[in-house]
């Protein structure tokens, strides 16, 4: 730890491990069981407590609070967790909370996300990589997010519902139930519109790729199926065409139901 990087004001209790060439900000306090990876950024006024896991690169901005205790009455001050990977941007007033008990113990953020400001993550959540949380995206507790999803501003997702890969929500959205991979969704309930095509575009979706995800939305939105019988139809057409997989995937491990 290089202490020149770490602003006088701040504290850092016992037992916190700092990597190195870590940066802390005025008036931040870590918390004696948080670990923070090379090279990270922590900005002033951030707290971080809890049994803290925090990658390298990061760069978390001031007023951020992660790793306190989750609002969950359950809760007893078992010791769960949060863990951060690398290279994400987290903004002002950001809330991330420890995990519970009843759940896997852990929330859980990937790598390469960037975390707009006033968002908030609540216990247990598994969010992937790559994803953007517009600002004042909310999530209650057990939501689990794919990779590359986009959660526009004001977006809340219902406790325990799913948000698959390449999905993305409109601003103000209200999700209830889950969204499948590659989906587009608005609305307070959000109801889906379309394939997020643009967005797996510029990921380099080739245009038949497009093309076949485009007819299994079809297939499971506007082929008047019930939702079995769109699942065998999307079955027979994985055979042919891997690409629908990721969301027949999604619909095998979907327990709130997806959004019609």
């Amino acid at each position: 730890m290089n202490a020149a990087m770490i602003h006088p004001s701040a504290i850092i209790e016992a037992g916190a491990q700092l990597g190195e060439n870590v940066a802390v900000g005025a008036y931040s306090i870590i918390g004696e069981h948080v670990e923070i990876g090379d090279h990270t950024i922590i900005g002033p006024h951030v707290v971080i407590s809890g049994r803290t896991r925090i990658g390298c690169d990061n760069h978390i901005y001031q007023f951020c609070s992660l790793g306190e205790a989750p609002q969950d009455k359950k809760h007893g001050g078992e010791p769960t967790r949060l863990e951060i990977g690398d290279r994400n941007t987290i903004r002002e007033f950001c809330t991330f909370n420890l995990g519970t008990a009843l759940d896997a113990g852990v929330t859980r953020m990937g790598n390469d996300n960037w975390i707009m400001a006033y968002v908030h993550i609540a216990h247990d959540c598994q969010v992937g990589s790559r994803t953007i949380f517009a600002n004042n995206a909310q999530l209650a507790g057990h939501v689990h997010i794919g990779d590359w999803a986009i959660l526009g501003g004001f977006t809340g997702v219902h406790q325990f519902c799913r948000i698959g890969a390449h999905a993305m929500t409109a601003a103000a959205s209200v999700v209830l139930q889950d969204v499948p991979p590659f989906v587009m969704a608005a609305g307070n309930s959000a109801s889906p519109f379309g394939i997020n095509a643009e967005g797996l575009k510029r990921r380099g979706f080739s245009p038949e790729a497009l093309l076949v995800l485009k007819r299994a939305y079809r297939t499971l939105y506007k082929s008047g199926l019930m939702l079995e019988e769109a699942r065998a139809r999307l079955e027979e057409d994985a055979v042919a065409h891997p690409e629908i997989q990721p969301l027949l995937d999604f619909l095998a491990i979907s327990k709130r139901g997806i959004i019609r």
